[in-house]
Parts: structure tokens; C-alpha cells; sequence
């Protein structure tokens, strides 16, 4: 079963070929076999887990059950799940037990599905490897020695090893696209506001998104389904029609104008992940795409205007944790100051005290406009490419990471090298807009992902194009040589 995609899944489930208390005990054993090998799950919640699924086989056998109900997934450690632990891969909330849900946990359990577990994370979502995780790292199934992405690797890798068949994870500067790409599968990151936030522990404010992971675009449009609300807790969600996302995955692309910015292509690219994608943007061509040169001219700022905006609003959000009301609290302190001093250079490993520093430095009195508002100024200079280059083409292409996955500590003590990693995927959390990684090729037996920018609230296309890749190549099978 763990071979089926979730579409398949779903329709073994209505004509009875297995139960949902069938399928679920077959992932918790998966989890319990192959877990250990990997990382890439902090808390399995079994009990509760096959008691969702006794309720959800009630569901079917009355019919008109909601399309998830009964499907197991896991959730990112970053949502708050009522009486399961949320650590956000933190010292700082290993004892947190949230007592309400996150909205996006909300409206899949509404829907029936059924929760595995909690999944691996770089600490607070900071991190482009997994490495940061206080839990220790998350091992990528095609290469154990290997990084998964970060910081929704324990998404990417659980789905890769076949521990779940989807999950959901969360975007600040690439955090779906990455992992996604270097585990091969596939992975949404949704236009800023399309799923809300409430409930989800703040990064970066203006650039969290929530958003699917699975084996196929298929998948992914099924997961965005039950994912997408508008929120009136959330004050960033936006009242936006929401359609069937699977409704034009059979859409032909004849006609489509993709464009390939040069800046995507060009120095610090991976010989063999640049033709990789190239050889997608062909079969694209032979679907019936049009490839069209474009420029972003403004993309080479979009790494130094994001590491002044996310530490900056990462210095606010985790000010809440001080070691007064909830979380890590140091022992025995003297006083006030010494409490939240020890608590939170305890609670917090390097890379966030790192990012905690420069963002309050940016904030910082004669520092402000000099950091924080030139890059709020970059950062409209982004939108405007984009908003420019939407005027002559349907979607973006291009790579989703500049290489393969590397190897564990290649790239802890250079935070710049480390950063860089996300130098394609950056961009499009800075203007708020929906992009996607799907496997499109290897590199060393490594997956590579070819990334998909649509303008906002496009999702529909980008499911729709990523499907008929998918229909026509079958990257999105392979599969780890370990678990064939």
C-alpha cells in the first residue's frame, strides 16, 4: 500500500479494497521499521492515529465522505496539534503541548484524515539542511550521508522513504521547493494568504506559507483541497474564491508561454541539474509549451534583502519566548534578566541566535532604514520583475536548487554557502507568489527538481502543467534503491 499514490489510496479506500484502519496500522509499522534509519519523524501518535481511522471508516461506510478521510498524513512539526507536542524542532518547546489546533490541522481533521505524526524540522523553520534540528538531523533516503533540505526535510524524507503519502510543511524562503527537490518529490508552496497561518509558530511573518507535500502534482492539488480556507483568525489570509484544484490537471498546455529568466541559469549552477532541467523544458516543448527568454534583473538582491527581512521579523516573533509563560525555562535563576538570558541562549541553538542577532540588529535605532527599509525597497523591485515578466508569460521555469543533495556538515561552518541554497526559490516568498518543485531528472543517482513560478493565485496552472509533466515522464516513480 505504502507504493499507492494518495489518489490511488483514495480510491482503494471507497471500493473496499483495504480499510483505513488497515492502512494506517501498515504506516505506523513502516514508521516503526524504518524510522529510526531516517529522522524524519520527532513524535508518532498511534493511538490517537487508529482511532481517527475506526471514526473514518464510519464516515465511509455511510457515505459522502470528505475526499481525505481516512487518508494518514503527517504534520510538520511547526503546527500546533491539541494535546501532541509541538516542538518546532526547538529545546525551546520540546515540553510544549499546544491545547488547540492550527487551523490547517483543523480542517483535515474536519475531513477525516489521519494523523501519523509530527515530522523533523531545522529549528524554528531556520535552515536550508535539516541540520539545525535540535532532535539531530534528518538523513535523505536516496543518500543517508546526505542532507534532505530544509527546513520541511522530515516532510520530504518521510514521503521519499514511503513513511506517509503526504504531508504538510511550510515555505519562508524555500522550505517545500527545496526539501522537495532534493528528496524527489513533489512539493506547493501556495500564493502568500491562500492557507492560513493562524496556529502555525511564526518565522517570518510576511513570508510563512503553509503548504502540500507528495509524490505527485496529482497529490499535491488533493492535499491544497482540504488545506486551503480563508481564516478569520488569520489576519494575512485572503478572501479569494477557492476552486476544485484538481478540476484542470487534465488540461492540455498547448499554447503555454513559459519563461526562462538567464539569471537562473548562470554561474554557481550544477552542470548536471542545469540539463536536467533543460531536458524538461523540452518535453515541455514537445507538450506543446512555448519557451520564452526572460529577465529578473533584480533576482541577485532577492538573498540579501531576505536575510535582513526574515531575521528581522524572526527577532520579533521569537521574543515571546522568554521562559515566563510557556516553553524552556533555565533552573534556578538569580533574577529577571538572568531568567531571560539563560533561558533563551539555552532554548535556542546557534542558527537562530545567529538570525536573532541580525534581525535585531536591523531593527535596531540608526540601523532601521539603512537595512530593514532598503530591503523592504529591494524587495518591491522583486515584485515589479515579476509583475513585469507576468505580462508576457503564463509561468516561470527554472531549477529549484543549484545542486544535488550534499553531504551532512559540507556546508555548517559557511552560513553564506548555506543560504545560497535557496538563491532560486527565495524570490517568490519576497513577492508573496505560488511556486512548486516536481523531480525532473538525477544527478549521481541524486534527485534534481525543476521549479514552477506562476502569478498569484495561479495554483491551478501550475498543478495543471506539473500534472502533464508528470503523465508524460515518470521521475516522479523513482524511487530510493534501498526501498525498491
Amino acid at each position: 500500500m505504502h507504493n499507492f499514490t494518495l489518489a490511488e489510496l483514495i480510491n482503494g479506500l471507497r471500493s473496499n479494497k483495504f480499510s483505513s484502519v488497515e492502512l494506517t496500522q501498515h504506516f505506523l509499522n513502516r514508521i516503526k521499521e524504518l524510522n529510526g534509519d531516517y529522522n524524519a519523524i520527532i513524535t508518532t501518535t498511534a493511538s490517537q492515529a487508529l482511532e481517527s481511522a475506526i471514526s473514518a471508516d464510519q464516515r465511509l461506510a455511510n457515505g459522502n465522505a470528505p475526499e481525505m478521510c481516512g487518508i494518514p498524513i503527517l504534520h510538520k512539526d511547526i503546527f500546533c496539534t491539541n494535546g501532541v507536542r509541538t516542538s518546532c524542532g526547538s529545546k525551546m518547546l520540546d515540553n510544549f503541548i499546544p491545547p488547540y489546533n492550527a487551523t490547517v490541522v483543523e480542517n483535515f481533521e474536519n475531513d477525516g484524515a489521519v494523523m501519523l505524526g509530527k515530522t523533523n524540522m531545522d529549528e524554528f523553520a531556520m535552515g536550508s539542511s535539516n541540520e539545525t534540528s535540535f532532535y539531530g538531523p534528518v538523513h535523505n533516503p536516496w543518500a543517508l550521508d546526505c542532507v534532505p533540505g530544509g527546513s520541511s526535510g522530515g516532510s520530504a524524507a518521510a514521503i521519499s522513504a514511503r513513511l506517509a503519502p503526504g504531508a504538510t510543511a511550510t515555505d519562508t524562503g524555500g522550505s517545500i521547493r527545496q526539501p522537495a527537490a532534493l528528496c524527489g518529490i513533489s512539493g506547493l508552496k501556495p500564493t502568500y494568504g491562500r492557507v492560513s497561518r493562524w496556529g502555525m509558530i511564526a518565522f517570518a511573518s510576511s513570508l510563512d506559507q503553509a503548504g502540500p507535500m507528495a509524490r505527485t502534482a496529482e497529490d499535491c492539488a488533493i492535499l491544497l483541497n482540504a488545506m486551503a480556507s480563508f481564516d478569520e483568525k488569520d489576519s494575512t489570509s485572503v478572501n479569494e474564491p477557492i476552486p476544485n484544484y484538481r478540476s484542470k490537471l487534465d488540461n492540455p498546455i498547448n499554447g503555454l508561454k513559459i519563461g526562462i529568466p538567464r539569471e537562473y541559469f548562470s554561474e554557481g549552477l550544477h552542470s548536471g541539474t542545469e540539463q536536467a532541467v533543460r531536458n524538461s523544458l523540452v518535453e515541455l516543448q514537445n507538450l506543446g509549451a512555448k519557451l520564452i527568454d526572460i529577465k529578473l534583473p533584480s533576482s541577485h538582491l532577492s538573498v540579501p534583502a531576505y536575510y535582513v527581512i526574515a531575521p528581522a521579523e524572526a527577532s520579533a516573533n521569537l521574543s515571546r519566548f522568554d521562559g515566563v509563560k510557556y516553553g524552556y525555562r533555565c533552573k534556578e535563576p538569580k533574577d529577571l534578566e538572568d531568567l531571560y538570558r539563560r533561558s533563551r541562549s539555552e532554548g535556542f541553538g546557534e542558527e537562530v541566535q545567529r538570525r536573532i542577532m541580525i534581525g535585531t540588529y536591523c531593527l535596531s535605532a540608526g540601523y532601521y532604514d539603512a537595512y530593514y527599509g532598503k530591503a523592504q525597497q529591494v524587495r518591491k523591485l522583486i515584485q515589479q520583475d515579476f509583475s513585469d515578466a507576468f505580462k508576457s508569460v503564463d509561468l516561470i521555469m527554472g531549477p529549484t536548487c543549484p545542486s544535488p543533495a550534499f553531504k551532512f556538515g559540507a556546508k555548517g561552518n559557511d552560513p553564506v554557502a548555506m543560504y545560497l541554497e535557496d538563491i532560486y526559490t527565495i524570490a517568490t516568498n519576497l513577492a508573496g507568489l505560488p511556486g512548486m518543485s516536481i523531480p525532473c531528472g538525477q544527478v549521481d543517482g541524486k534527485p534534481v527538481g525543476l521549479q514552477i513560478i506562476g502569478n498569484y493565485f495561479n495554483e491551478e496552472r501550475i498543478l495543471n502543467v506539473a500534472h502533464q509533466f508528470q503523465q508524460s515522464t515518470d521521475w516522479h516513480n523513482h524511487m530510493p534503491s534501498e526501498l525498491a
